[in-house]
């Protein structure tokens, strides 16, 4: 099944896998997109993606945790080449290729995404999620990364700017939704309030509804 995986890649010269087997090596029960997506991959498959037709082909080990993960990181590196986009679902560092150059290893993390879409989409009032709801995150999530850092293996911008992001991307998802007329509103804010707000007001509108942290001191201080 590996060989047969493998001889798909080279036929169709795909430009990216998404792999989601759950086990290292794994080489079963996938479906070929033609220049999309490749399910489950082995080493033989890695190194077949090293004769893409794309200029920087992309690998996804996306299951979790770390030990299910369908190929580590220096592992694509190593057998696909080093011009490949890494990302995974479980953390591994970056990798060494030597002469000062970096394999850089992107997490793919919901955390990214799922907070902010939730919370537009609570804001909004509507009852359900559109595609273009979801287009509007992934959108926004992907403005905040630049071509450059793209073709230097960089997918995902700063944990750092975490918040800042939910914000954006929580407003995106509010703003799409009124825009598909999905918006009843939430709490005080009706679907006309949100109507006319502009996207910085939209912004600050979600902002306002974010949970922040705040811990008090469990020690007494004398």
């Amino acid at each position: 099944m590996c060989q047969e995986l493998a001889d798909r890649v080279d036929n169709i010269g795909s430009g990216s896998i998404h792999a989601i087997s759950t086990y290292l090596g794994g080489c079963t029960g996938y479906q070929v997109f033609t220049r999309v997506h490749l399910f489950l991959h082995t080493d033989q498959v890695l190194k077949a993606m090293r004769e893409s037709d794309s200029p920087k082909p992309a690998i996804f080990a996306m299951s979790n945790p770390t030990n299910n993960a369908e190929c580590t990181a220096a592992d694509a590196f190593k057998h696909a080449g080093e011009n490949i986009v890494f990302a995974s679902g479980s953390p591994f560092t970056n990798v060494d290729l030597g002469n000062g150059k970096v394999g850089h290893v992107n997490q793919a993390n919901n955390m990214y995404l799922f907070p902010g879409i939730g919370l537009g989409t609570l804001l909004s009032g509507a009852y359900f999620i559109t595609d273009g709801m979801l287009q509007a995150a992934a959108e926004c999530l992907a403005s905040y990364t630049t071509d450059e850092e793209v073709q230097n293996g960089i997918l995902y911008p700063s944990i750092n700017s975490i918040g800042h992001i939910t914000a954006e991307v929580g407003a995106a998802v509010l703003q799409a939704a009124v825009a598909e007329e999905l918006a009843e509103g939430h709490g005080d804010i009706g679907p006309r309030e949100l109507m006319h707000m502009s996207k910085e007001e939209t912004v600050q509108h979600v902002r306002r509804n974010m949970w922040y942290p705040i811990y008090s001191p469990l020690v007494h201080e004398k």
